[in-house]
């Protein structure tokens, strides 16, 4: 099906951190109470500051939700009652909306409908996702590692965050990239390539989804760094 996302990360600290950790038992219910034209929402947790290792992070939290139109996005991420909730509580938070190019695999069963063309220049993003079978966990994590080696310092990254949806075995990564010439770049090299071979091979996911996204809109700050439709993540402040 058609749909444009929006990715909302929050990072909560002190006294906040309870009304985040809500967001894990009420956040989706909440989300499908506060949005018209949703159909898809997942709420997921973080590795240690925003990165792709097995410690969690007690702060950093994210908010998928997938809109049957691109206006119905845009309102969300501009407006809505949750999402200004969101920025009450949280000490930094970014907001992503994408609209799918290219996809690959499913989420929980949906599969994503690509629209339009590649974008000629400016940013894009990529969001990876898969549900990795018990059995095959432990090799996953073993090649996970180089996988994400440098993700975050990669030519041309300006941010990237690992997620999920439980721990261990339903992981994501959401980045955002300068340009598609260095997402390709990154893809190519080695430690990702061999990772994604040994997947393959060890069929480790059950289920799997690759995204390629054009932002719509950027709004925020993420890591100290505010997020523009021009393709930079300047310093804040």
């Amino acid at each position: 099906m058609p749909l444009t996302l929006v990715i909302l990360l929050a990072d909560f600290g002190g006294a906040d951190r309870w009304w985040g950790w809500g967001r894990f038992l009420f956040g989706t219910r909440a989300a499908r109470r506060a949005a018209a034209d949703l159909c898809f929402v997942r709420q997921m947790g973080s590795g240690h500051r925003g990165g792709f290792g097995l410690r969690p992070d007690l702060g950093l939290q994210a908010l998928c939700c997938g809109f049957r139109s691109p206006a119905a996005a845009l309102a969300f991420a501009q407006g809505n009652p949750l999402v200004e909730a969101y920025r009450r509580h949280a000490r930094e938070l970014a907001l992503l909306t994408l609209q799918p190019w290219q996809a690959k695999g499913r989420w929980g069963g949906v599969a994503v409908a690509p629209q339009g063309e590649a974008p000629a220049e400016g940013p894009i993003a990529a969001l990876t996702r898969a549900s990795i079978r018990p059995r095959a966990a432990l090799d996953f994590w073993r090649h996970a590692p180089a996988a994400q080696a440098g993700l975050a310092q990669a030519e041309g990254c300006l941010m990237a965050v690992g997620l999920g949806e439980a721990p261990l075995l339903r992981q994501a990564t959401v980045s955002l990239w300068r340009s598609v010439a260095d997402m390709d770049g990154y893809a190519r090299r080695g430690g990702h390539q061999a990772a994604i071979q040994a997947a393959r091979a060890g069929q480790h996911f059950s289920e799997s989804m690759f995204l390629r996204l054009r932002p719509l809109a950027l709004d925020g700050v993420w890591q100290g760094r505010a997020l523009r439709l021009d393709g930079t993540a300047r310093h804040a402040g």
